[in-house]
């Protein structure tokens, strides 16, 4: 196995487990056991079951936010823009959903560094605080502080894709779709 192959068995491994037993419960023995490298290897690759929680946090984020800017139609309309994102994010979730998972549970972990918190949302997802800054110019979007505003989305993501992931069945309904952006959209919708 190489080491990119160790690397990434680390990452599933982690991932999978993260998931399944909690983070504070999984040991970086169990990771490296069932991905089949010494625990050494681990270590190598990441000083601390923290740091790797935190790269697979923000890779994981950065695959998100790569694939829902590749996939969304951009518009010249900033509400049409804001619907694509919604839903390219939220087909994203449906078909990924250990990762959905994750996020659901280290995102709004207090033992989350606000540091990593801060780079995922300014840095990795700044497309976002872009579009709410535009929309905030053009008196679209609520002249809330950035930060707010964020978490806010943040928030309104992670409840729609909770929503959906645990009935599957409504994401085929146009209605409960329309629905979640609607929400999300007044939300922050200016007054």
């Amino acid at each position: 196995m190489s080491i990119t192959d160790k690397k990434q068995a680390i990452l599933d491994t982690a991932l999978a487990l993260f998931v399944a037993q909690g983070f504070h419960t999984t040991t970086t023995a169990a990771i490296a056991r069932q991905a089949g490298v010494a625990t050494g290897t681990l270590f190598h690759h990441f000083a601390s079951k923290d740091a790797l929680l935190d790269y697979l946090f923000l890779s994981i984020k950065q695959e998100f936010a790569d694939a829902i800017v590749g996939s969304a139609n951009q518009s010249t309309d900033l509400k049409t823009n804001a619907r694509n994102l919604w839903f390219c994010a939220l087909s994203w979730a449906i078909a990924n959903p250990l990762k959905q998972e994750f996020f659901q549970l280290y995102s709004m972990s207090p033992t989350i560094d606000p540091s990593i918190r801060f780079q995922a949302m300014n840095t990795i997802l700044g497309f976002i605080t872009t579009l709410i800054a535009a929309g905030q110019q053009q008196g679209l979007i609520a002249d809330y502080p950035i930060g707010l505003m964020q978490d806010n989305c943040h928030g309104q993501y992670l409840a729609a894709t909770r929503y959906f992931i645990d009935h599957p069945q409504h994401w085929q309904l146009d209605e409960h779709r329309e629905a979640s952006f609607k929400l999300f959209w007044n939300g922050m919708a200016a007054t």
